[in-house]
């Protein structure tokens, strides 16, 4: 008898996700992570000094509190210890000449902030919400994405569902620009595109941009106590109050395939695990294809999709601890903002996006500044500070520095090339925050190829499972030669941020491929039809 119905390998938001909903079910489940922690990009640890609880890679969560896995979940999750807290203030910009922008979490506050066109943008949003999320949470590559493209249709007719296909491309620079007069405006929305792995010229960052706003003002920031690790450890729980097994140290080497079909998978010790009905990966195709089904026999062409297959721009963190909280100068809000844009505004972000994918060093890179502590006290010493501050438009192999100040030497992140640029980040930080500098009791950076290090699916440092350009994005995700999360090994599937709906903790691909499994056979679901139709006329 095969040891489990489910093998999950990987122990991400997704594959916990899925774990979970499929144990709850009562599939037996096991879960191996070669890292000696479970949550892939989701670690709490005390990096810097005792006592301060950083949030080392991800760090908030409102994807995962308004997406499907926490509906299903929450309570269960909540009924062993995990606890959410939120804010009123969950994100601005600090612009360079002093003032600041912020989103709210009304309306009416969001029309002070952003101007008289925010009411307009709600109306024409909401009507269609369940369209916008619904691309979000689909397969796409499949029958629920077959259903939804029908109700667009039914809903909006033909030029109208046309219409809004065409708004999902646009870039968030066109729709920035033609919805809102405000340059501030344009500014405090335009470095969220960063935080889906595209850039404001990029197709699709317009829809994004709508669709971030409007989650934000509805839901908020909010963060688990303790750390993002909590949500970690409350269904990792889950899974084991239910029968699962979720293990560390357990590296995978290969996807066991017999007939075609995933049966099971070898660790680097030469254990080997059995399957009955599934192996989930949650990995990123190069990951899948060019190490645990290096000679399963794949389909030529799916291998070299595989290979091809690009990564996006690289990532850099810097953790800070301080003796007081910081201090910044103008708006007072923002001392108690969760998260801060650092920008010029739109131009600023487009331009540091294009130096980065040019190879170079941003002169002035978006700086998103995440202050948890304005959530959640319980991470620091009282009296204490800390700031969490992630880069996301870097070079993998940098060809030079746009401000033509670091010597890059061969290209690589070596340590004093990471040293140097924080230190360029923290002289910007310091014209925002007087008391930095001379309150800094530790700083700790983890460059591109730190995060590599750190975790294999990170690999050249992005942190969005690949490049998210429109040819490995939506009905194409991972890539076109295999769309969708199975793949051409019979029972084999792929989840995480390298499918779709991509990077981000809302565990959707997680929840879609749990959904697929727990879904009744066709020769139960006809019959289940037929007793419905029966009932029906004997009533």
């Amino acid at each position: 008898m095969p040891d489990y119905d489910a093998i999950l390998v990987g122990s991400g938001i997704n594959s916990l996700a899925c774990a979970a909903m499929l144990a709850r079910s009562g599939k037996r489940v096991c879960v191996l992570e070669r890292n000696d922690w479970f949550g892939g990009a989701i670690k709490t640890a005390e990096i810097t000094e005792p006592g301060f609880h950083h949030d080392v890679f991800s760090a908030w969560h409102p994807l995962w509190v308004g997406g499907a896995a926490h509906a299903q979940l929450g309570d269960d999750l909540a009924a062993r210890g995990l606890e959410y807290l939120n804010t009123d203030l969950p994100t601005a910009t600090a612009f360079p000449d002093g003032h600041a922008s912020f989103l709210l979490r009304t309306a009416e506050g969001n029309a002070d902030e952003l101007g008289p066109e925010w009411p307009g943008v709600l109306q024409r949003f909401f009507p269609n919400a369940d369209l916008a999320f619904g691309v979000l949470g689909t397969e796409l590559w499949g029958r629920g994405g077959l259903s939804l493209g029908l109700k667009a249709y039914r809903r909006l007719g033909r030029t109208g569902t046309a219409a809004f296909t065409g708004e999902l491309l646009q870039t968030s620079r066109d729709w920035l620009e033609k919805t809102f007069a405000s340059e501030r405006a344009h500014g405090l929305l335009a470095p969220w595109v960063l935080h889906t792995g595209l850039g404001p010229d990029a197709a699709t960052s317009g829809f994004m941009t709508q669709v971030i706003a409007v989650a934000v003002q509805e839901g908020g920031m909010p963060i688990p106590r303790g750390g993002g690790a909590k949500l970690v450890d409350a269904l990792v729980r889950l899974i084991g109050d239910h029968g699962g097994v979720a293990e560390t140290g357990k590296d995978v080497e290969r996807v066991l395939v017999q007939a075609g079909r995933a049966v099971g998978v070898r660790t680097t010790e030469g254990e080997t695990v059995t399957a009955t009905d599934a192996v989930i990966c949650c990995v990123t195709p190069t990951q899948l294809y060019q190490r645990l089904l290096a000679d399963a026999g794949v389909p030529p062409e799916v291998a070299e999709g595989a290979r091809r297959f690009r990564y996006g721009r690289s990532e850099m963190q810097i953790h800070f601890a301080l003796s007081e909280p910081a201090r910044w100068d103008g708006d007072e809000r923002l001392n108690r903002t969760a998260i801060v844009h650092l920008t010029p505004g739109l131009d600023g972000v487009s331009r540091a996006v294009n130096e980065a994918e040019r190879g170079l060093l941003p002169v002035e890179a978006t700086v998103v500044v995440g202050q948890p502590l304005t959530i959640d006290p319980s991470r620091a010493p009282e009296g204490k500070g800390i700031l969490w501050i992630q880069l996301q438009e870097l070079p993998w192999h940098v060809k030079g520095d746009a401000a033509g100040d670091l010597d890059v030497g061969e290209g690589r992140w070596s340590e004093r090339l990471r040293e140097r640029y924080a230190d360029r980040i923290q002289t910007r930080l310091a014209k925002h925050i007087p008391n930095l500098e001379s309150k800094i009791l530790r700083r700790v950076v983890l460059s591109p190829a730190d995060l590599q290090a750190a975790n294999v699916n990170l690999r050249h440092g992005d942190p969005y499972g690949g490049a998210l350009t429109l040819d490995q994005n939506f009905l194409w995700r991972p890539f076109p030669r295999n769309p969708g999360h199975a793949t051409p090994v019979e029972q084999l599937y792929q989840i995480g941020a390298s499918t779709w709906p991509g990077p981000g903790l809302g565990a959707g691909s997680g929840v879609i491929v749990a959904e697929e499994l727990l879904r009744p056979p066709p020769a139960e679901r006809a019959m289940a039809k037929v007793r419905s139709l029966l009932g029906r006329e004997h009533a």
